[in-house]
C-alpha cells in the first residue's frame, strides 16, 4: 500500500443533528450552498476532495500552506453566507488541519495523520480552526495569522499527545495569502479592520444564494437513521493500530473481530455484522453519526499496542446519542494474556449494557463464549489468515489457506482454523478456481464437520454445511443447518444469507427473503449485496416488477455477479421487455462468454421458466 505525507483538511458542521432534526430540507438545502463553495475553494487552493458523509468533508493538499489558506477561506465565506440566514438556522463549520503521513488505497487515505485531522476539528469552536503543532512549523512567517496555543492535548486513538493550535480569524481580511511575520496570541481582541472587502463578500455570496441550490458532486446526502433494535445494540468498530508498525494492522483488525464473534454469540444483544463496522476503518470516527447510520445505540472503540510479549488495549464504550464515553479502561498484560483480556472486555460490556437497561433484560449464559486455542500461535495465524480472507481474491484464498493449516499444526483442536480452511475450499469451488472441484467440495465437507466436532456452534462451519447440502439437494438438512447456526449466533449475517439460500431452494421464498432482510440490518453497509437475494426470490415468486429495481441497485455495485444477470433476465422477458432482457444477455456474455444455465436446485417447473426465457433472450 502506498504512503506519502500530506496536508489533511478535516471539517463537519457543529450542532448537524440538531439542524437535522428542526428541519430536514432545509438544512439538506443550507448544506449544499455551504458544500458548494467549500468544494470551489479546495479546487481554488489546489486541494483534492477525498470524501465526505453527511455533514462532513475531509480534503488533502500537497502544500500546508495552501490548505491552511483553503481553512481560513472557508470560515471567512460562510460567515459571510451565514449572515443572511435566521441565528437558529446558521450553519457552523468546525475545521482542523494536520501534516501527516497516511496510507493510500485508491481514491481514499487512512491512518492516523486523518485521525487526527478529524480530533482537531472536534475541538474547534464552531466557524474556527484548530491546526498541530507540525502545521505551525511550517507555515509561520508564510502565512499572515494570530494563534492561540492550546497546550498538549490527548486524543482519542492517537497514542501520542497532539500540541493544538488555535487560528485566530480577523473577519476583516479576506484572504490570509500574503506572506508575513509571525504572530502568536494567548488572548487578546479582533481586528475590525477591511470593511469594505469584506462586504463585498457578504454582497456575491448573497447573490449567489438566491440561485436555486443544487448539490455539488462531492455532496453526499446523510444517510437516513436506522431505527434503533428493542434490545441493547452495539457496534465495534476496528480497533487503531498503534504498534508504529503497519504490519501489525492485522492483529489490531483481529482483536476487534474477536470482540465481535464473542458478543455476537449473547442473546439479548444486537451486533453490528464486522463488514459493516469495518467500513468505518481510517475515517473520522463521528459517534453520532455512526450511531444513526448503523442503527445501534452504543459503539466501542478501542486502540492496540503490540509487542514481541505484551499487548496494551485501550478501549471506550460510547454512547451514539450523546457521544459520551460510558466506560473506558486501559489493559497492559502478558501477550499469553489476551484472551482473559477479551473476556474482561466482553463482560464489563455486558455489564455496563446491564446497569442501563435493567440485569433480567441481558440473559447471557456461560457457555456463550469463544473457546481459546491451546496455542498463542495458532490464534496468531488465524489472525493473519482473515487479514487475507477479507481481501478475497484467488492468491489471498490460497494464502488463507497456508496460514490455517499453519494453525492446525499449532494446535489440531482449535475449531475456527478448520472452520475458515473449509471455507476457503468451498470459495474456490464457487468461483472457478478449483482444479478439482468435486475433490475440493468433499474436502470442505470433511473440514467442516471437524469444526463442529471441536465446536458444535461454529457460524462458518454451520454456513458451509448448509450450503454444501443444498448444493447436493438435501434441502431439509440444509435448512435445518442454517437455522441452527441462527439459533447460536443470532447476530452473524452468514447464518442468515445460509438461511436465505436454503430456504430458496425449498421453496420456501416469503421465508427466505425475511432471512435476507434480517441480514441486511445486521450489516446495514451491504444493503446492495443483499438486496440480490431478495430480488431472486422475488422472481421465483413472480414479482418481477419489485425485483428488477433490487437487482440492479445490486449490479450497480456487483456489475459481474451472473446470476443477478440470470434473474434480471427471467424478469425482463416475464414482462415482454424482450429489448432489455438481450441486453442483459448480451452483458451477461462479455462477463462469461461461456456460460451455460444449469441450476439443479430449482424445482422443474422454475427450471424450465427459467431455460425458456434465457433461450428467449439469446442465451441457451
Amino acid at each position: 500500500m502506498e504512503r506519502k505525507l500530506t496536508a489533511i483538511l478535516c471539517a463537519d458542521v457543529y450542532g448537524y443533528s440538531r439542524l437535522m432534526e428542526a428541519d430536514e430540507e432545509t438544512t439538506l438545502r443550507t448544506l449544499s450552498a455551504h458544500r458548494k463553495i467549500i468544494d470551489g475553494l479546495i479546487e481554488e487552493h489546489r486541494g483534492r476532495f477525498v470524501n465526505s458523509a453527511g455533514d462532513s468533508v475531509l480534503a488533502e493538499f500537497t502544500s500546508v500552506v495552501e490548505a491552511v489558506n483553503c481553512a481560513v477561506d472557508i470560515q471567512i465565506s460562510l460567515e459571510a453566507e451565514n449572515a443572511g440566514l435566521a441565528p437558529a438556522r446558521r450553519m457552523d463549520f468546525r475545521i482542523g488541519v494536520n501534516l501527516g503521513d497516511v496510507m493510500v488505497e485508491g481514491e481514499q487515505i487512512y491512518g492516523d495523520g486523518v485521525n487526527v485531522a478529524a480530533r482537531l476539528e472536534s475541538i474547534a469552536d464552531p466557524g474556527g480552526i484548530c491546526i498541530s503543532g507540525k502545521v505551525l512549523e511550517e507555515i509561520v512567517n508564510k502565512v499572515e495569522l494570530t494563534y492561540g496555543d492550546m497546550g498538549e492535548q490527548i486524543v482519542k486513538n492517537i497514542a501520542r499527545p497532539v500540541h493544538v493550535w488555535r487560528v485566530v480569524l480577523d473577519r476583516g481580511v479576506a484572504s490570509p495569502r500574503a506572506p508575513l511575520r509571525r504572530r502568536y496570541w494567548r488572548g487578546g481582541a479582533l481586528s475590525l479592520a477591511g470593511l469594505a472587502i469584506a462586504l463585498g463578500v457578504f454582497v456575491f455570496v448573497q447573490h449567489l444564494s438566491l440561485r436555486p441550490p443544487r448539490i455539488a458532486a462531492s455532496i453526499q446526502p446523510a444517510k437516513p437513521a436506522l431505527p434503533l433494535p428493542s434490545i441493547p445494540s452495539i457496534a465495534v468498530l476496528p480497533f487503531t493500530n498503534l504498534s508504529g508498525d503497519p504490519q501489525q494492522e492485522y492483529f489490531s483488525d483481529g482483536i476487534s473481530g474477536q470482540l465481535i464473534n464473542e458478543l455476537s454469540r449473547l442473546p439479548g444483544l444486537f451486533v453490528i455484522a464486522r463488514n459493516s463496522s469495518f467500513a468505518y476503518k481510517g475515517k473520522a470516527i463521528r459517534e453520532r453519526e455512526v450511531g444513526r447510520e448503523l442503527g445501534v445505540r452504543y459503539v466501542l472503540e478501542g486502540r492496540v499496542q503490540k509487542s514481541p510479549d505484551r499487548v496494551r488495549i485501550g478501549v471506550e464504550l460510547v454512547d451514539t446519542s450523546t457521544s459520551s464515553e460510558m466506560w473506558t479502561q486501559e489493559f497492559d498484560r502478558p501477550l499469553n494474556d489476551i484472551f482473559r483480556v477479551q473476556d474482561e472486555i466482553v463482560g464489563k460490556v455486558v455489564t455496563t449494557l446491564g446497569l442501563i437497561f435493567k440485569g433480567e433484560e441481558l440473559n447471557v449464559p456461560h457457555e456463550a463464549k469463544l473457546a481459546p486455542p491451546d496455542n498463542l500461535e495458532a490464534f496468531d495465524d488465524i489472525l493473519r489468515a482473515l487479514q487475507y480472507w477479507y481481501r478475497f481474491t484467488q492468491e489471498d484464498v490460497l494464502k488463507v489457506r497456508g496460514w490455517t493449516e499453519k494453525a492446525i499444526a499449532a494446535d489440531p483442536n482449535y475449531a475456527p482454523a478448520y472452520a475458515l480452511l473449509s471455507a476457503s475450499y468451498m470459495a474456490a469451488v464457487l468461483f472457478r478456481w478449483s482444479d478439482n472441484p468435486a475433490s475440493d467440495l468433499e474436502r470442505s465437507y470433511e473440514l467442516a464437520r471437524k469444526a463442529l466436532v471441536l465446536d458444535d456452534s461454529n457460524a462458518v462451519a454451520l454456513a458451509q454445511l448448509s450450503q454444501i447440502d443444498w448444493l447436493q439437494r438435501r434441502f431439509d438438512k440444509a435448512v435445518a443447518e442454517a437455522e441452527r447456526c441462527v439459533a447460536l449466533n443470532p447476530n452473524e449475517p452468514i447464518c442468515y444469507e445460509a438461511l436465505t439460500e436454503a430456504l430458496n431452494v425449498s421453496n420456501r421464498l416469503q421465508e427466505a427473503i425475511g432471512a435476507a432482510e434480517k441480514a441486511m440490518r445486521l450489516d446495514p453497509s451491504r444493503q446492495d449485496f443483499y438486496a440480490y437475494f431478495i430480488g431472486q426470490n422475488y422472481v421465483d415468486m413472480g414479482r418481477y416488477q419489485e425485483a428488477i429495481p433490487l437487482l440492479k441497485r445490486h449490479l450497480a455495485v456487483f456489475p459481474d455477479q451472473p446470476w443477478a444477470h440470470v434473474a434480471l433476465i427471467e424478469a425482463y422477458s416475464e414482462l415482454g421487455r424482450d429489448q432489455e432482457a438481450r441486453a442483459e444477455a448480451a452483458e451477461l456474455k462479455r462477463i462469461n462468454p461461456q456460460f451455460a444455465y444449469k441450476d439443479v436446485n430449482k424445482d422443474a417447473a422454475r427450471n424450465a421458466r427459467y431455460e425458456h426465457d434465457l433461450r428467449k433472450a439469446g442465451l441457451q
